[in-house]
């Protein structure tokens, strides 16, 4: 008896399928507000015999969830899919959501999210993204950020169940509750992302702060900052991001739900090899830590070689931290360990693979990281827990892309037709020093061996 919208269907495929493959649904809307797409919604759900739940509409979809809400109907499921950022109809879509629905969100503008148009991700969603290697899982706590500030000017929050990076797109699936003593505790959620320019250090502040007095609970703000002006480490200043989302991203009985399923229906999905490992993966990161260091990341600031996953894991877990992976980042490194056991560990592995410390400039962050002896003395001997389960079953973790330059394409023009390809774009654009026929190429560049 489930009503479940679709508010940007374009074709309406997903709400066909929504209706032919899962069960116990009363009603589904598929929404758009272009009449060609409508079109086409009616004659799919007619051809696949399903116009006895889904029901296609011609309307703006924020109208659409603020009516159902106006008239006390609302939607157990809403699906926003929109192409580029959802920013526009979230305001709607936490109030159109029934109590402890589910609200489904999907955004695609990822080069806003991780940093490279700062301002623009503030003015979408109320946060300043980072250009850091964890830029990946910051979108993720940027939009759910976004959406618990939106839920809770109505006296509603959000529950993360899970919340997925992958390939060109962020998604996350939350339930919406109402209750104004749960909404008091939302500052103490949120956190300011402190991330140091040289060496790649991130700490985070949270905005409020939430102590128990038995059943009842006191809020306060919080204090810090948690580190001086300057980088402790390499002396270098700190950028200032979000506020983000600083709870955990996922539900781990539902993950562990969506994992049993699977397990009781094999081959149902063409997908199941990567579902199962990346919400393997999910499983095991380490709830409680946000954002994570990658090994190139910290082997390339002090200018050394790379270590082993395995072993920098090792290192971790003979010093007594925890560590995990993330299924957001191929060579991720989630970690309760404070940077300086982490630059520590990295000292101790500049010792036995050596760096070439006279061609540093004495300013640089590896110089000034390197200059200080550790106090740690790592082991980079096997951990018996080094080696995860999903990795260890050889589970299909991060799928290569099916072929070259694929994702989205570029967006269709207002007045019809395709507008360039991103093979295209790149060809035009990129390469433009190697491949010169006659020079005619490269007028639009003027460089200086084109001069020349």
């Amino acid at each position: 008896g489930l009503r479940v919208l679709e508010a940007l269907a374009a074709s309406g495929l997903r709400s066909v399928r929504f209706a032919r493959e899962v069960p116990g649904l009363g009603a589904i809307v598929a929404s758009d507000c272009s009449p060609r797409a409508t079109e086409l919604m009616a004659r799919n759900v007619a051809r696949n015999g399903v116009g006895g739940l889904v029901t296609p509409r011609l309307a703006d979809a924020r109208m659409l969830m603020y009516q159902s809400k106006a008239q006390r109907e609302p939607f157990d499921v809403i699906d926003l899919d929109p192409y580029g950022s959802p920013a526009p109809f979230l305001d709607a879509a936490v109030q159109a959501v029934s109590e402890g629905g589910l609200l489904c969100v999907t955004c695609t503008d990822m080069a806003v999210m991780a940093g490279n148009s700062a301002e623009t991700c503030y003015s979408k969603y109320g946060a300043v993204s980072l250009k850091g290697k964890f830029c990946h899982e910051m979108a993720l706590r940027i939009i759910l950020h976004s959406l618990d500030l939106r839920a809770n000017c109505y006296q509603r929050f959000v529950v993360p169940l899970l919340s997925v990076s992958a390939d060109f797109y962020v998604r996350v699936f939350v339930r919406v509750f109402t209750g104004q003593a749960k909404v008091k505790a939302s500052a103490s959620k949120q956190a300011l992302v402190f991330h140091c320019v040289g060496c790649g250090s991130h700490h985070l502040q949270r905005l409020g702060r939430a102590t128990s007095h038995g059943s009842s609970f006191k809020y306060s703000p919080a204090t810090g900052p948690p580190m001086g002006p300057t980088c402790e480490f390499c002396q270098q200043r700190h950028q200032v991001g979000g506020p983000v989302w600083a709870e955990p991203l996922h539900e781990p009985s539902f993950v562990e739900g969506v994992l049993a399923a699977l397990e009781r229906s094999p081959g149902r999905f063409q997908t199941e090899p990567r579902m199962r490992g990346m919400l393997s993966v999910i499983a095991e990161e380490l709830s409680d830590v946000p954002l994570y260091y990658t090994l190139d990341g910290l082997s390339s600031t002090i200018r050394s070689n790379t270590p082993a996953l395995l072993q920098l894991r090792s290192a971790l877990l003979h010093a007594g931290f925890r560590v995990s992976l993330s299924h957001a980042c191929r060579n991720a490194v989630k970690t309760d360990a404070p940077p300086a056991v982490l630059w520590d560990i990295m000292r101790c592995w500049a010792k036995l693979h050596p760096v070439k410390l006279e061609r540093l400039p004495d300013s640089s962050p590896a110089a000034r990281i390197l200059s200080v002896e550790p106090t740690l003395q790592a082991s980079f001997a096997l951990h018996e827990d080094a080696n995860p389960s999903s990795r260890r079953r050889g589970l299909k973790r991060f799928p290569e892309n099916p072929e070259a330059f694929w994702g989205p394409k570029a967006r269709a023009k207002p007045g019809g037709g395709i507008a360039p390809s991103l093979q295209e774009k790149r060809e035009r654009l990129q390469n433009k020093r190697r491949q010169r026929p006659d020079g005619a190429g490269l007028k639009q560049f003027p460089c200086k061996r084109f001069k020349e």
